[in-house]
């Protein structure tokens, strides 16, 4: 028995540093907002998070770790008893908990696969920056997709003021496309939207 332990020692060892190299990189995206790394802020993070590559490989690392652990309590168990159900048991456990993961990530990339909306936190800073701009007299409403973590469809549809002219309100709208784009570093001019509210 004792290969075993040695060989699931090792896998946890490999297994903890990826996991510590995956949440570096997670955290770094709290951090470069400059916001507190706190519990709420990581789950916060972890739900609106549209990196998949990250979210995949933390949630996966997160698994295996934890059968890791499964696997050698069952194993320490069946040792000291000569029982082997605790060794099925345990894989059973290793069963469930795999399953259980793989069944979190499927819904994540499902959600982008279908076309997920925008985080509330980027929604927000799009309000926020087009909000400002002194000839938009309101914002009816943002609609956004995500065709994947950084590629976004975003039409915006705002009334303006009164008596403006061509030359203004295209400015204006150049202006708003401008505003969306610093909000939103990732997005693009061909897949930014302005709509302006029709007479009524």
């Amino acid at each position: 028995m004792s290969i075993a332990y040695v060989i699931l020692a090792i896998s946890f060892a490999f297994e903890a540093n990826a996991l510590r190299i995956a949440f570096g990189i997670f955290k770094k995206g709290i951090e470069d907002r400059g916001e507190r790394l706190t519990i709420s802020t990581l789950i916060m993070e972890f739900k609106e998070s549209k990196d998949t590559s990250v979210l995949t490989v933390i949630v996966e690392d997160s698994a295996a770790i934890l059968g890791i652990i499964i696997a050698g309590t069952a194993v320490y168990l069946s040792d000291i008893t000569g029982n082997m159900a605790y060794d099925a048991i345990g894989s059973l456990l290793i069963g469930i908990t795999l399953m259980t993961f793989a069944f979190f990530l499927a819904r994540e990339n499902k959600d982008l696969l279908i076309g997920e909306a925008m985080s509330r936190r980027d929604y927000q800073a799009i309000f926020n920056a087009v909000s400002k701009i002194s000839q938009v007299d309101k914002i009816i409403s943002i609609r956004t997709m995500h065709l994947a973590s950084e590629d976004v469809i975003i039409a915006i549809e705002v009334s303006l003021n009164d008596d403006l002219n061509t030359d203004a309100i295209e400015s204006i709208i150049d202006n708003i496309e401008n505003k969306i784009k610093h909000a939103i570093p990732y997005t693009t001019s061909s897949k930014i939207y302005v709509e302006l509210e029709r007479a009524k």
